[in-house]
């Protein structure tokens, strides 16, 4: 099945500027709802939507050996420029399948999808949230934010309800170890009404 991403093409015309949008975020600030929870260095750790790599480096300064999963050539780029000898292991895929991902034949300890789920409709999430826990090891942990805020369907902006997400879950056997609303770190988001939920999935 091949899925029509709009967010996609998107991300592809904006990509320098995006980039350099994101490297202004602090990683530890934007993961404070759940940095209790994270598994300690050198787990494996894949980033699902990885944009510039911000977070990518953060965790592989930390010791984490981190695979950054782009599908945006430009954001690949961007991200493989500005964070080179980082040990990142960049791989040209995207949800909900991530075929290319599983080929690999890795299982990971601690798995991010940070502002991504947005981008998929009701059904991609519900193929996107099978995937992903295939991809967890035991006792891996699942880390989603889920947006809120005005949609746009055309743009690839979906409702990320954390119900559907957490059913979704359960079916799979996975359990819900945090759920958490939080703000936004983006001046730009808090101005348009958006926030999160954080959700902690555990296998």
């Amino acid at each position: 099945m091949t899925d029509d991403l709009p967010a996609l093409r998107v991300y592809a015309a904006h990509g320098a500027a995006l980039a350099q949008r994101y490297e202004t975020i602090e990683p530890a600030r934007l993961f404070a709802p759940v940095l209790d929870l994270l598994p300690p260095p050198p787990a494996r750790l894949a980033d699902i939507g990885a944009g510039s790599g911000r977070d990518a480096a953060w965790f592989a300064g930390q010791g984490y050996r981190v695979t950054a999963v782009e599908p945006v050539a430009q954001l690949r780029a961007e991200g493989q420029q500005r964070h080179r000898d980082t040990g990142i292991d960049w791989i040209a895929d995207h949800l909900p399948m991530l075929s290319g991902l599983h080929r690999l034949g890795h299982r990971f300890d601690l798995v991010t999808g940070i502002a991504v789920w947005h981008h998929l409709d009701a059904d991609q999430q519900a193929r996107a949230m099978a995937g992903l826990s295939g991809l967890l090891a035991d006792d891996g942990l699942l880390i989603l934010s889920l947006r809120h805020g005005p949609l746009a369907p055309e743009a690839g902006v979906y409702l990320a309800d954390p119900a559907h997400a957490i059913s979704l879950a359960k079916d799979l056997g996975l359990t819900v170890l945090r759920q958490v609303k939080a703000g936004s770190v983006q001046p730009g988001n808090l101005v348009e009404g958006i926030d999160w939920t954080w959700l902690v999935l555990a296998r």
